[in-house]
């Protein structure tokens, strides 16, 4: 069995956010750059949990992404991934990275393809089921558990109100979120490892791109905080009436 895991590069979640040419592109000085957390801590460990248990398995990545989507590669590769794709482009647009991981994805033959459910920079929660669509293949989303048995993927996700458990033949592309899996961090023997493992940079295959961004804004400044005497709850009341709108 082989198993594609696509990879993505974001910004740490403690990174200061900042925008730079008239708030057109994010300003990357001084950003310290992570794993997507949806890609790493559930797609990525839940396909090595699999090889755990079935050796056998392939752990294939893909990242598209620059040069600089690197040493986030070897991360993964670390963690226990086989061996990388990069595609050698840093569009933003989502069915251009589909595209382009669709085509490495159908010349691979791979029985799963996984995604997180989304990136924690743009959060599309797109690319999942622009690839299905491109490949013909059947998608499940916000997956919370993931079993193969044979040549069939037992996969659990949330729905309103509860859970939803499928049974699907592979090959088949799932985005995966919480529940999935638990972090992991990468030991000494799997760093060392890393450094020899496959990374094999392709061109980007010719495609249109659907979007393009045009200014990125930063949420309004929080107001301060104002307390309330507990001897005084109808100005509480009132403020919550009048100024916040919530009652």
């Amino acid at each position: 069995m082989k198993i594609l895991i696509c990879i993505s590069k974001t910004p740490d979640t403690t990174a200061k956010i900042a925008f730079a040419e008239n708030n057109t592109k994010f300003a990357t000085d001084g950003v310290q750059w992570i794993i997507n957390p949806y890609d790493e801590w559930y797609a990525l460990v839940r396909a090595i949990e699999l090889k755990e248990k079935d050796p056998s398995i392939e752990l294939h990545l893909i990242n598209v992404g620059s040069a600089d989507s690197e040493p986030i590669i070897r991360k993964a590769l670390a963690l226990g991934g086989d061996e990388a794709i990069r595609i050698n482009s840093d569009s933003a647009d989502s069915f251009f990275v589909a595209a382009q991981i669709a085509h490495a994805a159908k010349e691979g033959a791979y029985d799963l393809i996984l995604t997180g459910k989304e990136t924690i920079d743009y959060n599309g929660s797109s690319i999942g089921g622009m690839i299905a669509e491109i490949l013909d293949l059947p998608f499940i989303s916000h997956a919370i558990k993931l079993d193969n048995e044979g040549s069939d993927s037992i996969v659990t996700r949330e729905i309103e109100g509860g859970e939803e458990t499928n049974k699907v033949s592979m090959p088949l592309i799932i985005s995966c979120q919480k529940g999935m899996a638990e972090q992991r961090i990468p030991n000494m023997k799997g760093i060392m490892g890393a450094r020899t493992k496959p990374l094999k940079v392709l061109e980007p295959i010719e495609c249109e791109t659907l979007t393009s961004i045009v200014s990125f804004d930063l949420p309004p400044a929080k107001s301060g905080v104002k307390l309330i005497s507990p001897d005084n709850p109808e100005e509480l009341v009132r403020l919550l009436h009048e100024e916040s709108k919530s009652i």
